[in-house]
């Protein structure tokens, strides 16, 4: 059974940092790309940041480009978002998501991911 669990949301005040952590329970978790989506109310879930299977390729959404890093351990099956000089415009929830995606090149950068998890509110005060 493919379970996703996120963690490492909270309340932080504009300009801080976090660290979001998704554990994934997936067989063949290496052979996935992984993505960290998000939504904040009233508006359609976005894709913040991916990453290949090998985590040889990155993709950062404009809003978060230079901000935010995704990375991978695929020996421990876990993703990880950093979220550096964060902004009110960042409060939402955080969706860890996996596609089968073995291929060479960049992550998928589509929603239709097949896997996701429950989410973890970020909440950014002014």
């Amino acid at each position: 059974q493919v379970q996703l669990v996120e963690s490492g949301g909270g309340l932080v005040q504009a300009g801080g940092s976090l660290r979001l952590s998704c554990a994934a329970s997936i067989r063949d978790f290496r052979r996935h790309a992984m993505g960290w989506f998000r939504q904040a109310p009233g508006k359609e879930r976005e894709l913040v940041a991916a990453i290949s299977w090998s985590g040889d390729s990155t993709y950062s959404a404009d809003s978060v480009k230079g901000r935010f890093t995704i990375s991978r351990d695929n020996v421990e099956n876990m993703v990880y978002l950093r979220m550096n000089s964060l902004k009110p415009e960042d409060t939402a929830v955080y969706y860890c998501a996996a596609k089968y995606y073995f291929y060479s090149g960049s992550p998928p950068l589509t929603n239709d991911y097949s896997y996701w998890g429950q989410g973890t509110q970020v909440t950014v005060s002014s």
